[in-house]
């Protein structure tokens, strides 16, 4: 019956292609597969028996206790026009350069995926407040939303990452089983702090390859940005109104990632301080009143609430899929590749970008990876590593179309006279680069282990 469980994955993707919702499908879907395998006698009853277990241990995971403070954190932020103070400053201290617009959405999203870690928030406001004032500058739109809406997933990878907390969970899990089936009774952890370690110079890389493509275009395409400064002589900036623009963020950074690689709080433990941290800072700078207060917990309730829902769904389809035997199918098929590791990984890669088209990373992290990382994990690949691949990967599905959801929250607050077929040119030399740098660190996986190996050992 192993073939039931190649159809299960199928039809999901199916029925999701139709718009239903991920995490009712996800359950129902199962459950409907389920119930066939057993009155044809093909799936044993006894694997449902752990859902009870199964639910009780991601309400009470103290891993993920962190995604709905962190989420807090940045919905705080956004509120308190951290982002708003952030662009206007940048954009008068790059505005008297040539491309100095972009070069300062590039600068801004970098913090805010340092300080917020949302995209969704990240390009609304973005694309709220740049994308006007660069068309009127002379940008073209193609090259202006491409920039948006690839600088906006930069807090996919970017610690501290919503993605990452989830993914580390993940692997956390898969690593164990890896080694308990190795025969290893002691196993080794890897933890959320590993892997924001791990994504700290992938991330900055990323940023870096965004800045070279954006003063490479500046220089190569008259069309896709203005060549004259005059249109920024009104933008002087006072060192002090810079400094408060800039200063309250890059602390409550610091005091977050600070205290994370450091040793001397966990992940939840940060978090928690990181949404005590800005909830201080929009009250300080009177931005915060009860009626707010109550839109930012309402709104991080919702997206929690989505997060968990969707990975109970995933929690039902994982143990119908074991129940099928697809686990082992998958296994078998991983380790039978011609060129080992290599083709493994090549092949996960292809799929997850692939699925990327179709799935949201929320669905791929809960959905695929729990299947393909304890194959990975004990063909030997690193966990850290395997999770920043992961990550980068991932962050395309933000920008593919048809259902990147970039795409999507730039399309709903974008002027009528920047086409869909512009978001979609515009995205498209920035997966690119996102695949160069996956590239990347498949070459040299030291790029993201060096890192945590001389902090950790």
């Amino acid at each position: 019956m192993e073939w039931m469980a190649v159809v299960l994955f199928f039809v999901i993707c199916g029925v999701l292609l139709l718009g239903y919702p991920v995490a009712l499908t996800l359950a129902g879907t199962s459950l409907i597969f389920a119930g066939i395998g057993v009155l044809s006698g093909g799936f044993d009853p006894s694997f449902l028996n752990a859902l009870p277990s199964r639910f009780y241990g991601i309400l009470t995971n103290q891993t993920l206790i962190a995604v709905p403070l962190f989420i807090f954190m940045g919905i705080v932020l956004e509120k308190s026009k951290v982002a708003e103070a952030l662009l206007v400053s940048m954009a008068q201290l790059f505005g008297r350069f040539k491309s100095g617009m972009a070069v300062s959405v590039v600068l801004v999203g970098m913090l805010l995926a340092a300080s917020t870690g949302i995209v969704g928030a990240t390009v609304v406001t973005m694309g709220l407040l740049s994308l006007p004032a660069m068309l009127k500058r002379g940008y073209s739109p193609s090259f202006a939303s491409g920039a948006i809406c690839a600088t906006g997933t930069l807090g996919q990878i970017i610690p501290p990452s919503i993605a990452l907390v989830l993914l580390g969970d993940v692997l956390s899990s898969a690593y164990q089983k890896a080694q308990l089936s190795m025969g290893i009774f002691s196993p080794d952890s890897v933890s959320v702090g590993d892997l924001f370690v791990g994504a700290i110079v992938p991330g900055l890389m990323l940023v870096a390859m965004y800045l070279a493509y954006v003063l490479a275009m500046s220089f190569l395409s008259e069309s896709a940005m203005p060549d004259s400064s005059e249109l920024h002589q009104d933008t002087r900036l006072k060192l002090p109104k810079l400094l408060s623009s800039l200063l309250p963020p890059l602390v409550l950074i610091l005091i977050v990632l600070g205290s994370i690689l450091g040793g001397f709080a966990t992940p939840t433990e940060a978090a928690g301080v990181g949404a005590m941290g800005a909830l201080i800072l929009a009250l300080s700078q009177r931005k915060m009143s009860i009626s707010r207060l109550r839109e930012v917990m309402l709104e991080t309730t919702k997206i929690t609430s989505m997060v968990f829902l969707i990975l109970i769904g995933a929690s039902i389809f994982s143990l119908v899929f074991r129940g099928f035997g697809g686990e082992e199918l998958v296994h078998g098929f991983l380790s039978d590749l011609p060129g080992g590791i290599f083709a493994a990984m090549l092949i996960v890669m292809l799929a997850v970008f692939i699925l990327g088209f179709i799935l949201d990373f929320i669905e791929i992290t809960f959905v695929v990876v729990p299947i393909i990382a304890p194959v990975l994990l004990t063909m030997g690949v690193d966990p850290i590593w395997l999770g920043i691949m992961l990550a980068v990967n991932l962050q395309t599905s933000f920008l593919t179309p048809p259902f990147g959801f970039a795409l999507f929250y730039l399309r709903g607050v974008a002027p009528d006279n920047v086409a869909t077929s512009d978001i979609y040119r515009g995205v498209t030399p920035f997966i690119l680069i996102q695949i160069m740098l996956l590239i990347a660190l498949a070459i040299w996986p030291t790029l993201v282990t060096a890192l945590p190996d001389w902090l950790y050992g």
